[in-house]
């Protein structure tokens, strides 16, 4: 990956892309959004990656965007970042791929919109998120299309006006990841975590995931409606059949994806 910046290792099914820049706290620059984007394009179509997990080395998962990156330029060039940085968080959304965040520690900013947009997370105890642009002039106002989808609005509007960090176990009470662990813990949950989910049938998580965010934003007739159609497509597939028929064998299901 370029420069190395962005690291990527396969364990069976499960690929860890870990951020590899902690001298400038895994800062989501330019070059860090076209490594990231270009691997997860890479597996869309990958059948051996079952789920994904996104990683740092070093003390901060990731301080958001790379303020050196921000100063003294021009509008386009602005645009730019922000389409990219745009595309990385659509890409997961959009990834068949499940996604887990394992956020060893400081999230803010963009690196805070990183761990709400990712489908799971899994943090430290130690851990810390916040969207702190207010603070510097700059409103996280892209961060906080992410985290205002995953946590209530008045605390989200808490964050974006006041920059004050969250716990990790407040990032759990308020809906920002799934939970918080011991850090000597925290690589071995992911892990459990996402062969769990590699174990399910890639067709029907992929399927599942589409849907999921789909119907979020719909009203509940629309939704309903939807997901109906979502579930007699399920039935029909081979998987379907094979993990109910499996479950009243009392066997293990062999899936064809």
């Amino acid at each position: 990956m370029t420069d190395r910046l962005l690291l990527r290792k396969q364990v069976d099914g499960i690929l860890y892309l870990t951020l590899n820049n902690p001298d400038r706290r895994n800062s989501l620059s330019s070059r860090l959004l076209v490594a990231l984007k270009e691997s997860l394009d890479h597996i869309q179509d990958d059948s051996t990656v079952r789920v994904v997990v996104v990683r740092s080395e070093g003390p901060a998962f990731s301080s958001g965007h790379d303020l050196n990156e921000l100063i003294n330029s021009d509008a386009e060039s602005y645009s730019r970042l922000f389409a990219a940085c745009t595309s990385v968080m659509e890409a997961i959304r959009l990834s068949p791929k499940p996604v887990i965040a394992e956020v060893q520690g400081l999230a803010t900013a963009a690196g805070c919109q990183l761990v709400a947009t990712c489908d799971l997370a899994i943090a430290s105890e130690t851990a810390l998120f916040a969207t702190p642009g207010v603070q510097i002039g700059l409103f996280c106002t892209t961060p906080g299309v992410a985290v205002s989808r995953a946590i209530r609005t008045k605390k989200a509007m808490e964050m974006l006006l006041t920059g004050i960090p969250i716990t990790a176990n407040e990032a759990v009470e308020y809906g920002l990841i799934n939970r918080a662990v011991p850090a000597d813990k925290l690589r071995d949950e992911v892990a459990e975590l996402a062969r769990t989910i590699s174990n399910a049938s890639a067709y029907t998580v992929a399927l599942g995931k589409s849907a999921f965010y789909r119907q979020r934003e719909m009203d509940i007739p629309t939704a309903y409606e939807m997901a109906e159609k979502i579930m007699v497509e399920n039935l029909l597939a081979a998987d379907a059949q094979e993990g109910i028929t499996a479950f009243l064998e009392k066997r293990t299901p062999h899936w064809t994806t």
